[in-house]
């Protein structure tokens, strides 16, 4: 089960640092993966759930293949797109396909086993996330074996 960690956060949310080079580095160090958000501004990328807060220096972390990068408005798609990272775009739909065909999969909705289970903490019991390829969590510690 691929785990990844909601925003670079490890033990819940934590506004102040999620979405950091700092917190994305730590997560990959445990081998997970990363949900980042991720905006493009003024011919940069940038890092922030709700604004652009980082910019992003060098372009690896985005590339990366642990990296699922969240597009938070129209030039990150494009941008993201041009340098082949892997990034979706979403809102409140069930689900989404990201650019590597995956279904990122809104909380409490249908899963395949192409879906990747989104906040399972929000409610959905252990049964019906085991159906999907991953999860993506606030509290990716919990999943180490």
């Amino acid at each position: 089960m691929i785990v990844i960690a909601h925003r670079a956060n490890l033990q819940g949310p934590s506004p102040l640092t999620e979405n950091s080079i700092e917190s994305i580095q730590e997560c990959f160090s445990y081998g997970f993966h990363v949900e980042i958000d991720v905006w493009f501004e003024n011919g940069n990328f940038w890092l922030g759930h709700d604004e652009p807060t980082y910019k992003v220096e060098n372009l690896d972390i985005l590339r990366d293949e642990k990296s699922w990068c969240h597009a938070k408005n129209l030039e990150a798609a494009l941008e993201l797109h041009n340098i082949d990272a892997h990034y979706f775009w979403h809102q409140t739909d069930d689900f989404t396909l990201t650019s590597r065909g995956y279904f990122w999969t809104y909380p409490g909705k249908k899963l395949c086993e192409k879906s990747i289970a989104v906040l399972p903490e929000w409610g959905l019991h252990e049964e019906s996330y085991s159906l999907s390829l991953g999860v993506c969590t606030d509290f990716p510690l919990k999943y180490i074996a």
